[in-house]
């Protein structure tokens, strides 16, 4: 298992708005001009690799000030056939699970006033 290829979808109609692999190297690269591109690059995979890795264990992968990775349990289910209505059975799987840390939260919605002071109309004393 590896990541050779670029992170992203075939379809793109919001083009422009996501990153790939190859863009996070470069940045990445920009940022550490003593250190290759392939240096980089292969550090970039080992990351990914042993977070894929860690969650195929259940293990979770928590990175302080980013976020939680693990994966989760998805029980099996009787689905239907969009296209024909037919029933099917869809087995059980792992599904991929991320969850931001509050730093993260913090650095996206830097307006969001917080519960906890005061937002409520409410003081802590």
């Amino acid at each position: 298992m590896g990541f050779s290829g670029t992170i992203g979808v075939a379809f793109k109609p919001w083009a422009g708005i996501f990153m790939i692999k190859s863009q996070l190297v470069l940045k990445v690269a920009d940022r550490f001009l003593h250190i290759r591109n392939r240096a980089v690059e292969r550090a970039v995979n080992v990351v990914l690799d042993e977070i894929v890795s860690a969650m195929a264990r259940k293990d979770r992968v928590e990175l302080r000030g980013f976020g939680a990775f693990s994966a989760k349990d998805r029980a099996g289910r009787i689905g239907r056939n969009p296209g024909t209505g037919v029933k099917v059975e869809v087995p059980e799987k792992n599904v991929p699970v991320f969850r931001t840390s509050k730093e993260m939260g913090k650095r996206l919605n830097p307006a969001a006033p917080s519960t906890r002071d005061g937002a409520l109309g409410f003081t802590s004393k």
